[in-house]
């Protein structure tokens, strides 16, 4: 077992070589060609004079756009900057290496086409308007790193007034992914989620959708404590109350769970707590050995903010937590949302869905679980790593089929066909990257 002074090393390891890599590489994306280009002359079919007919056929028929175009396999990641992992508000520039990393998640282990946006607008209604005039070009969106209370309304409009799916991976991406971590990790205790005592710390975009897919997926509500900057929601939060227009889902959470009206901070929350999942301010010293120890026993705690842990996995195990997740992949179990979303849109895009649902993104964390247990439940191994295969197309078949049974999709296909398509898009986007490497059109990682 390493010592204290090595585990630091090692997760401080991934900073460095970022700084190293990211300016040899000067990014991580480029634009590159689908189509055959045998010599010159093809130009004159997929620009001028071609491409005219095309067009043409697009304007009689707008949904053959997905035929001509990749509308079909192309989303947006789009940003402000306002709250990105750890670091705060630290505006749109800023934001583009981590937008660019979710591009090459979507491509590498989706085989999604991803295309980072950034806005220079801190005004939800001006961010709404601006995703809204970008429909016509994508197939989906993907909302990343927005501060809330603004993350709220701007995913409900947006999915209530688009015809394409949107997600915001901050919200339903991790809560997704807690999910499938949780069920396991309480296999492994011999625990049901239904009986769990679940604390839920730091209340905004992650664990306000983590809450909504644990009440979806029968957790009982009351046994779950909501805890914020300000202390333990409950029934008497005035503060909340008086803005509940905007903090409605939390102040609904304030009225649906702690039945025990537990008041006080996050100490109190977690004595005899079964399960602890963090998203809250980068640690590490945010929740304290005491806490854990106050726990019941076979305790499952998950702190999960980024880059740094509310509590380092080795203070937590000494504390007597039984199982340990985090959100980085230098530990065991990652409780990491990069589990979910390329599946997911996978999914939703072979079938085009016009919409993501609660009960599909359920389904896709029961199906990553599902995979999880086959491969053997321990208690540093409660889900899949990012290195197995079989999570992205079967994560994509759920969400997909659960799609098709809500009657949101123009299209309809069969579970052997949805996992074919999905299997031969990632595998391609695989190899091309291998190709590429190989033959040096991307350059070898420099040395130290």
């Amino acid at each position: 077992m390493p010592n204290v002074e090595e585990l630091l090393a090692r997760a401080a390891k991934p900073s460095r070589d970022a700084m190293r890599m990211h300016p040899f590489y000067r990014g991580k994306l480029q634009v590159a060609p689908k189509c055959a280009i045998r010599d010159f002359s093809d130009f004159s079919i997929w620009y001028s004079p071609g491409v005219a007919a095309p067009c043409r056929d697009i304007q009689a028929n707008p949904e053959k756009v997905f035929e001509h175009t990749n509308k079909g396999n192309l989303i947006a990641v789009v940003t402000n900057g306002t709250r990105v992992l750890g670091l705060g508000d630290i505006g749109p520039e800023a934001s583009l290496p981590v937008m660019e990393g979710k591009a090459i998640l979507f491509k590498f282990l989706g085989g999604v086409d991803a295309v980072p946006i950034a806005l220079r607008t801190k005004d939800p209604d001006t961010f709404i308007r601006t995703v809204k005039l970008l429909e016509p070009a994508f197939g989906g969106i993907n909302l990343e790193d927005i501060s809330q209370p603004e993350c709220f309304r701007i995913l409900d409009t947006l999915r209530a007034e688009m015809n394409i799916p949107v997600w915001h991976d901050d919200q339903q991406g991790t809560a997704c992914v807690i999910l499938a971590g949780l069920v396991n990790a309480l296999k492994i205790v011999g625990k049901r989620l239904q009986d769990a005592r679940i604390v839920l710390f730091g209340i905004g975009a992650a664990n306000v959708a983590t809450y909504r897919l644990l009440k979806g997926a029968g957790a009982e509500t009351a046994n779950i404590i909501a805890v914020d900057s300000k202390g333990t929601l409950h029934r008497g939060r005035a503060d909340i109350e008086a803005r509940q227009r905007d903090f409605a889902v939390k102040w609904q959470i304030c009225r649906e769970t702690n039945g025990g009206n537990v008041v006080g901070g996050v100490a109190d929350a977690m004595r005899g707590a079964d399960a602890f999942i963090g998203a809250s301010t980068p640690g590490p010293g945010v929740i304290r050995p005491e806490w854990v120890r106050a726990m019941a026993k076979d305790a499952v705690v998950f702190p999960c903010a980024n880059p740094v842990p509310e509590i380092w996995p080795w203070e937590a195990k000494e504390a007597g937590a039984r199982i340990v997740g985090t959100g980085r992949s230098d530990f065991p179990n990652q409780i990491n949302n990069s589990l979910v979303f390329p599946g997911i849109f996978r999914g939703v895009l072979d079938v085009r869905a016009r919409t993501i649902t609660d009960e599909m993104a359920i389904a896709a964390a029961l199906e990553i679980a599902r995979v999880a247990e086959e491969r053997g439940l321990t208690g540093e191994s409660i889900v899949p790593s990012m290195d197995d295969w079989e999570i992205y197309p079967r994560g994509a078949v759920a969400a997909a089929l659960k799609a098709q049974e809500q009657g949101i999709t123009l299209l309809r296909k069969t579970r052997e066909e949805l996992y074919a398509e999905a299997t031969a898009v990632i595998r391609r986007a695989r190899e091309m990257a291998g190709v590429l490497m190989k033959e040096g059109l991307i350059a070898p990682v420099p040395e130290e």
